[in-house]
């Protein structure tokens, strides 16, 4: 109970059958805080907190880390999406 608790989190968001909206989030968090977040839809890391905010900017600056990430919409997110929906539908 005591102590502290950092972890980041990756999602894919998405509402239409085609994914053509599909949003890849990368969020790190402590003791249950955003304190940065990476959108692809924005292309960059936003800083929620004072410390967000700086290691946001030196996220920034990696070019090719930024392109790798914004990738993860159709390498990451498409993909296990048409895998994991194909399963449902299969079911239904």
């Amino acid at each position: 109970a005591d102590g502290y608790y950092e972890y980041a989190t990756q999602e894919c968001v998405y509402s239409t059958s085609d994914y053509s909206d599909m949003v890849f989030l990368l969020s790190y968090s402590f003791n249950k805080v955003v304190y940065e977040q990476y959108n692809s839809t924005v292309g960059k890391f936003v800083g929620f907190t004072e410390v967000g905010v700086k290691y946001a900017e030196n996220f920034n600056e990696d070019k090719a880390f930024l392109q790798q990430l914004k990738a993860r919409v159709d390498t990451f997110c498409r993909h296990n999406a048409q895998i994991s929906d194909s399963a449902v539908r299969d079911k239904a």
